[in-house]
């Protein structure tokens, strides 16, 4: 399975504009209820607070961490672990060819349309579809 993983630079910049944004949601919360504005003033500022923090913790972790979340997996798993998987438990790797080897479907990894386990081509672009050995 592949994965394409943030930059860590933009991940970086990510991180610091959040915190930007966490320092703009403390200074319009603080004006806010300093003023009197009704309540969901306020409140706006705090949520906008935690999307923030949000915001700085996954963009540091993927600045700086080994095993960075992806959005799309492209990176065999031989290369680099998927994160995703230790956390949401994935029974069922992938063998080396992108296709799992115990589920009665796979998916295309030209195209990605789902497929059964007998296909040789895939009946959405054609290709030829690597052997499930």
């Amino acid at each position: 399975m592949k994965s394409i993983k943030p930059g860590r630079g933009p991940s970086m910049m990510g991180a610091v504009v959040a915190a930007f944004a966490v320092v703009f949601g403390i200074i319009w919360t603080m004006a806010a209820a300093s003023m009197g504005a009704p309540f969901f003033f306020p409140l706006f500022g705090l949520i906008f607070i935690g999307i923030g923090v949000f915001n700085v913790i996954y963009n540091l972790k993927n600045a700086t961490g080994q095993n960075r979340y992806s959005a799309y997996d492209i990176v065999d798993a031989d290369e680099e672990p998927d994160p995703l998987n230790a956390r949401f438990g994935r029974e069922n790797p992938p063998s080396a060819s992108g296709i799992p080897t115990s589920n009665s479907f796979a998916f295309c990894p030209y195209c990605g349309m789902e497929l059964e386990e007998d296909f040789a081509f895939c009946p959405r672009c054609g290709k030829q579809l690597p052997d499930n050995q």
